[in-house]
């Protein structure tokens, strides 16, 4: 079997006559190429191209495989432990198909779902909600996941305009905070703050959109890429340095880009 395969070559590369490098590493250095594959998986999804995407998935899968196998080799648990308990977990979640819960929408499955994991996690009183969020997640990702959580416990606007309203509120605070601006420390802490209070309010337009920031983020930057490749492009057939070229040609050119590639 592949899976087998994929164990037995971890096996290989960790054993005596295997590779200096793969005996080396330890749960903490492989987390760091997992992240980096996932990145790269992102990608290559995000690309459309199906062997780009299965290529990616067997370097998620072949480093999943070897966290696995370091925390056997320490006597911990191995995949099939992993496998076990997964779908034990899967099944307790899904009591509408595993069980005789009735639900109408995805919505409450996701709100069944967040209650179900709380229940798992045996939350007393001093427990945070908060607490099972990843402290590790990307900033943008992790104001969304605790926006999310917080709202859940009926901490929120009523609809989207209360927030477009504190996005005012928060854009007007940052704006007086820059003007007052100096050079001390204290003045650029204030005004780091302020641009982060505006992020963190706009993470919240998002959630009451039904968009995810950090895909609506990706998709802009890479907007903004294409748009401005094409610029660099067009000035590089003209034999030209973009750093030379003035501003008033790269607005048209931009504008060009708009046009062009969107």
């Amino acid at each position: 079997m592949e899976i087998e395969a994929i164990i037995d070559l971890i096996e290989t590369l960790r054993g005596e006559n295997g590779c200096p490098w793969d005996k080396k590493q330890t749960p903490q250095t492989i987390l760091a190429y997992l992240l980096e594959e996932i990145y790269e998986l992102m990608d290559a999804v995000e690309s459309g191209n199906p062997m780009e995407v299965c290529g990616e998935l067997g370097d998620v899968l072949f480093h999943i495989f070897f966290l696995v196998s370091l925390f056997r080799e320490m006597g911990h648990f191995d995949i099939k432990d992993v496998v076990s308990l997964n779908v034990k977990k899967m099944i307790h979640r899904h009591p509408h198909v595993f069980g005789n819960d009735n639900v109408d929408s995805a919505d409450e499955v996701r709100k069944r779902w967040y209650k179900i994991k709380m229940e798992e996690k045996d939350l007393s009183s001093e427990t945070s909600i908060l607490d099972s969020i990843p402290s590790n997640l990307p900033a943008l990702m992790r104001a969304y996941r605790i926006s999310d959580r917080a709202a859940r416990t009926g901490f929120d606007w009523e609809d989207i305009s209360g927030v477009m309203k504190k996005v005012e509120e928060e854009w007007s605070e940052l704006k007086t905070a820059l003007k007052e601006q100096k050079q001390s420390p204290e003045d650029h802490t204030r005004v780091a703050l302020e641009f982060g209070d505006v992020l963190f309010t706009l993470v919240n337009v998002a959630r009451f959109a039904n968009i995810h920031p950090e895909t609506a983020l990706r998709d802009s930057t890479k907007k903004f890429e294409r748009r401005f490749r094409y610029m660099e492009n067009r000035i590089s057939k003209g034999q030209k340095d973009i750093r030379s070229v003035s501003q008033e040609e790269k607005d048209i050119l931009w504008e060009q880009a708009k046009d062009s590639i969107d």
